[in-house]
């Protein structure tokens, strides 16, 4: 392959591998975006696996440039562009992939934080440190007259203290 064959290949190539980081970049704010809802953060991320993702290809696009097809130049260089648009397929592919981990990971802390603030206790008592539950009691049949909060065998929580 001649230097202005590699050449176009590597220009056709960067420029390439440019178009689709930027439009996984641009897709990937806003994706983000929803689920973080903090856009600093979501924003990092996108930048994080963007990075990433420019990294791979661009590192398989130079592998890829000193591999020799066989044949003339122009059936070289269009050898490698048709396996570079499959390396860049399955790399944009993955690359959704993980941003939908992203999300649905994000997604999930945000369900489960949102659950473990709605079962807060009630109350929280200073003096001990530790969270006191006051159970609900129900009468127990034939004992209406007695106190409905005490059953036998159980002491009262002023008893304890």
């Amino acid at each position: 392959m001649d230097t202005d064959s590699l050449m176009t290949f590597l220009v056709v190539g960067v420029i390439l591998v440019a178009v689709d980081g930027f439009i996984i970049y641009r897709s990937g704010r806003r994706y983000l975006g929803d689920a973080y809802g903090d856009q600093g953060a979501s924003s990092s991320m996108n930048r994080l696996v963007t990075v990433l993702f420019h990294l791979v290809v661009l590192g398989v696009l130079a592998l890829l440039s000193v591999v020799d097809f066989g044949g003339n130049s122009v059936q070289t260089v269009v050898a490698k562009l048709g396996v570079m648009l499959l390396v860049l397929a399955l790399a944009h592919a993955i690359t959704i992939a993980v941003l939908t981990r992203i999300r649905e990971n994000r997604e999930i802390e945000t369900v489960n934080a949102r659950r473990s603030a709605a079962a807060a206790p009630p109350y929280h008592d200073q003096t001990r440190d530790s969270l006191v539950h006051d159970p609900v009691v129900a009468p127990v049949p034939g004992q209406e007259g007695r106190d409905p909060q005490v059953s036998p065998g159980i002491e009262r929580r002023e008893d304890r203290l």
